[in-house]
């Protein structure tokens, strides 16, 4: 996969539990692609995560660097029920 961490994104992945591999998953496969209405260079992606009853993990990505910068991961849950 090709894409970068950037700090902000390792630090809350680790205070939140969350595994890179999820990561990985959701940017190769989201169920759910949004454009972030504060930000247009970034995409939010969306997906399931079963490991954690379902849970939706929230990435969001600046595409418009190569590559592809992860800023932010967290549990949505505002998605709860949508995907």
């Amino acid at each position: 996969m090709n894409h970068e961490l950037t700090k902000h994104a390792r630090k809350v992945m680790e205070e939140r539990g969350i595994q890179v591999e999820w990561v990985e998953r959701t940017l190769a496969d989201p169920e759910c692609v949004l454009p972030d209405p504060g930000d247009p260079m970034v995409e939010r992606l969306f997906q399931r995560i079963p490991e954690q009853g379902g849970r939706v993990l929230r990435v969001a990505v600046n595409t418009t660097v190569a590559p592809n910068r992860v800023v932010s991961v967290f549990f949505d849950r505002t998605m709860k029920g949508k995907l």
